[in-house]
């Protein structure tokens, strides 16, 4: 397959490119998400 005939080879492209795409949700999901540490409302 594509001149690669090792499959440990093809696992670790498959967890690179699954762990980009779940660095990708997790960024989207969180874009704006309010801070809830700073309740009070006053700026430091």
């Amino acid at each position: 397959m594509f001149g690669i005939p090792d499959p440990s080879i093809w696992l670790a492209y498959l967890f690179i490119i699954g762990g980009a795409i779940l660095c990708v949700v997790y960024g989207i999901a969180n874009w704006n998400k309010d801070d809830k540490s700073d309740i009070g409302g006053e700026e430091k």
